[in-house]
């Protein structure tokens, strides 16, 4: 009876009844589930998203064209 084998770095190792070895989907499915992390400096804090869509300070601000449309109301 022959056994499964799975080639890792230190060589070829044989496997136990019942288990299979180790794919690279099993080991993409591992990394991918993983928190994205930046490349350098991976323990700095994440800023802040603050433009366009998530600019919530931008969304108090008065649009161009109504504040032309104000202006010449009051004139």
């Amino acid at each position: 009876m022959s056994r499964e084998t799975e080639t890792t770095e230190v060589g070829n190792q044989t496997l136990i009844d019942g288990v299979a070895p180790i794919t690279m989907r099993d080991r993409l499915a591992v990394m991918a589930s993983q928190p994205m992390t930046p490349k350098r400096g991976p323990h700095t804090p994440q800023k802040q998203c603050d433009h366009g869509l998530f600019d919530e300070v931008g969304r108090a601000q008065i649009d161009l064209c109504d504040l032309i449309a104000q202006s010449t109301k009051e004139t």
